[in-house]
């Protein structure tokens, strides 16, 4: 079983409803579990601004699906949540993530991990750095905090969470 970091994020529906059902789809893919769940956070669109607000977060988990089986997977969830792919950056009923794939880096067309936008979006370093901020980023050599700490350096928006995730309800 390897460590996997995931982000996931609605802005479509009911948000928490939508999040607790793709989590709970996530905890219950093969050799598969999660094991801890951020805060979620409240946050500005980035790219398309002309839709509502998300809620996003975070999650590790432990699994022995190869990275293109868990993308394969995650896709098929997003799929049965209703996700749409018509405006890149637009809204989602549910949008699931690779972040970190163990200490992996892979560099292919359908799939690159690291993801690559970690560092300069918030919505991603907050949850984050909140449930693995001594995680080494293996492109950039340094933890999570760290470059969370450099985001807000660099004018990067705060981010507070607005609600728990009950990792009990997550079945």
């Amino acid at each position: 079983m390897l460590s996997v970091y995931l982000g996931f994020g609605a802005n479509l529906g009911d948000r928490y409803g939508q999040i607790k059902k793709a989590l709970a789809l996530i905890n219950a893919l093969p050799e598969t579990k999660i094991i801890k769940l951020s805060s979620l956070y409240e946050t500005a669109p980035v790219g398309y601004a002309e839709q509502g607000t998300f809620f996003n977060g975070a999650c590790e988990l432990e699994t022995a699906l190869s990275p293109l089986e868990l993308l394969k997977a995650l896709h098929s969830i997003e799929d049965s949540l209703g996700r749409v792919r018509t405006v890149r950056w637009g809204p989602r009923t549910i949008d699931l993530d690779i972040l970190f794939y163990n200490h992996l880096i892979l560099h292919q067309h359908n799939l690159i991990i690291p993801h690559p936008a970690i560092a300069e979006r918030g919505f991603v370093l907050y949850p984050l750095c909140e449930i693995a901020s001594h995680f080494i980023h293996p492109e950039k050599g340094c933890d999570i905090a760290v470059l969370l700490e450099k985001y807000r350096e660099n004018g990067g928006e705060k981010e507070y969470p607005v609600a728990e995730i009950i990792s009990g309800e997550i079945q």
